[in-house]
């Protein structure tokens, strides 16, 4: 006898299996990237996304029911939301289970409904959805469901069966969409991701024996936020009054209407019994931080709103005295970062604007700092920080308006995100590409102009700069006109690679050689961990005498990865 409906039980167990053979799968993912650069992150991005979920619906149990488990997918992948691959499943989920939660049963006809809402909700989370990828293998999906739907066909195991057989074949058609992928020969990696998540939960429905410990999983951070280090920080933190003493967190799994009225009145009443407060209200779902000195009333006000999840509670004077302790035991101490911004939980006025900037390489946040920018998140290629870290690092940033500086391509979703689910400060997202924009936008800020204003000039300013960046090569392709052998140096610009050959020096010359135009006056070059500061001096002169009409500036950027990051303005 046929199947031909799936209860909340059988869906937690599919959702928890896709997401475990999607972490099986990932390095091979990663592998799929065409350009051969040590970067090749889809893989990680979306385990890292769908682990974040899977953590939340693994603690649920087997007898949560259709709502909860929703509200676990679409939460916990949203805030554990990586790189563009990440942020486009995170909005997959989110539209599908905003179709199916309301439901006590799915059936066909509700899976081709939330199918098509997942595509729907995906597509305008992109500015411009480009097929080939991830996008496209999800509406093949879609459009093969809505026509079995419409078939009347029943059965729940052909029903995926043939689900996931057009899924491949979509996929197998991505290089007929993207010419970069067919010279490379190989298919979309986030559409592979995609495809392995809905086989995963097919092997569930099947019955496969799959193990499911999710006791590591979850939203792991690998942007890690900088604000101080060392005994500076230990002493601006020891020596800080400490008004309320309990740092509590948690999440409400909302019951009930949570309406622009209902906010309000429950920050005014966090207001009244704290301070820090953050309130992040995204759909079913609000993040909660408060300090306080009675965690019991902040709860048991959230309780009125719903259930309760993720809940923390740090006792701030215990931590201020073992900070005492060590620093007394320590003494003066190492060298230190400091931000401009003012610790959490100090009590100073906001300030009008703040930056944050993500950046990997101590030079870079060096330059970064130095510039006035409040908050680094470590992070870049192979270390995209999520939609939560973002969030994180907005919550210690202590100014009214602040602008986010992604510094990479496939960082800004993300900030995106994050801005849409702030509420109690304006976030303005620059889409800053690359490290020389991001210093070119924070330089051409004017804090005496608007923020139209400013927006408007960081965003014409960093169209003019052209970036190019050196690293290797990871295994052999073929990209355009260029044969790389893995192990090659490779010159890629903002349009492609400009170079390829097995000397640095040489390599970094012919890429700034494609940067160059009429109108060029400023080359900047930051060089990487794996540069001698005499090689990145050296190259500088030649540099200088290849073009003495322009201005050459040599800084120390230290990033991994990249032996030289250049900028032509």
């Amino acid at each position: 006898m046929s199947v031909q409906q799936i209860d909340a039980k059988m869906l937690s167990r599919m959702f928890l299996a896709g997401a475990k053979n999607l972490e099986n799968k990932k390095e091979w993912i990663n592998e799929l990237n065409v350009f051969p650069v040590p970067d090749g992150d889809t893989g990680t991005n979306m385990t890292m996304t769908i682990m974040s979920a899977a953590k939340e619906v693994s603690a649920l149990g087997d007898g949560a029911d259709m709502e909860s488990i929703c509200k676990a997918i679409s939460s916990g992948s949203l805030r554990g939301a990586r790189g563009n691959s990440g942020v486009i499943l995170s909005q997959i989920f989110r539209g599908f289970t905003k179709r199916i939660k309301s439901e006590t049963v799915l059936t066909i006809p509700v899976f081709a409904e939330g199918f098509e809402k997942a595509v729907e909700t995906a597509y305008k989370a992109v500015m411009k959805p480009k097929e080939g990828t991830i996008l496209t293998v999800a509406r093949g999906i879609a459009d093969k469901a809505k026509e079995m739907a419409e078939d009347g066909e029943q059965d729940m195991e052909k029903f995926f069966s043939v689900i996931i057989e057009h899924a491949r074949y979509v996929l197998s058609q991505t290089p007929e969409m993207l010419p970069v992928l067919k010279q490379a020969g190989v298919v979309d990696s986030g559409g592979q991701g995609l495809v392995e998540v809905i086989a995963g939960a097919f092997d569930a429905f099947m019955g496969k024996e799959i193990v499911l410990d999710f006791a590591q999983g979850g939203a792991a951070s690998t942007g890690r936020t900088v604000l101080m280090s060392g005994n500076e920080s230990m002493k601006v933190q020891a020596e800080a009054e400490i008004t309320f003493g309990y740092c509590t967190e948690f999440i409400i799994m909302l019951e009930k209407e949570f309406g622009a009225a209902a906010e309000k009145d429950f920050k005014a009443y966090l207001e009244s019994i704290g301070d820090s407060i953050v309130c992040v209200a995204d759909d079913d779902v609000v993040k909660v931080h408060v300090h306080t000195n009675d965690p019991g009333l902040a709860i048991q006000k959230a309780l009125t709103y719903g259930a309760l999840s993720n809940m923390k509670i740090d006792n701030m004077r215990l931590e201020h005295q073992e900070k005492l302790f060590k620093m007394a035991e320590k003494g003066a101490g190492e060298p230190v970062l400091k931000a401009a911004s003012t610790p959490e939980g100090a009590s100073e006025s906001p300030k009008e604007f703040g930056f944050i900037a993500v950046s990997a390489g101590e030079g870079i946040k060096e330059i970064f700092k130095s510039l006035g920018v409040d908050y680094i998140i470590e992070g870049g290629q192979t270390m995209n920080p999520s939609t939560a870290d973002i969030l994180d690092a907005v919550d210690k940033v202590n100014a009214k308006t602040i602008f986010i500086l992604p510094n990479n391509k496939n960082i800004i979703l993300a900030a995106n995100q994050a801005a849409e689910l702030t509420t109690e400060k304006d976030l303005f997202v620059i889409p800053t590409k690359t490290i020389p924009q991001g210093i070119t936008a924070v330089i051409n800020f004017v804090p005496e102009l608007s923020v139209d204003e400013n927006e408007e000039a960081m965003l014409s300013e960093i169209g003019n700069v052209s970036t190019g960046q050196v690293t290797y090569a990871v295994h052999d392709a073929v990209i355009g006109d260029k044969d790389i052998k893995k192990g090659d140096y490779m010159g890629i610009g903002d349009n492609g690679i400009l170079a390829v050959g097995t000397e640095i020096a040489g390599v970094a010359k012919e890429t700034l050689a494609g940067m160059m135009g009429e109108e060029s006056e400023l080359i900047s070059i930051y060089y990487g961990s794996d540069v001698k500061p005499e090689d990145a001096e050296n190259f500088r002169i030649q540099i200088a005498e290849m073009y003495p009409e322009c201005d050459i500036e040599l800084q120390y950027g230290g990033q991994p990865i990249y032996y030289y990051v250049m900028s032509v303005e």
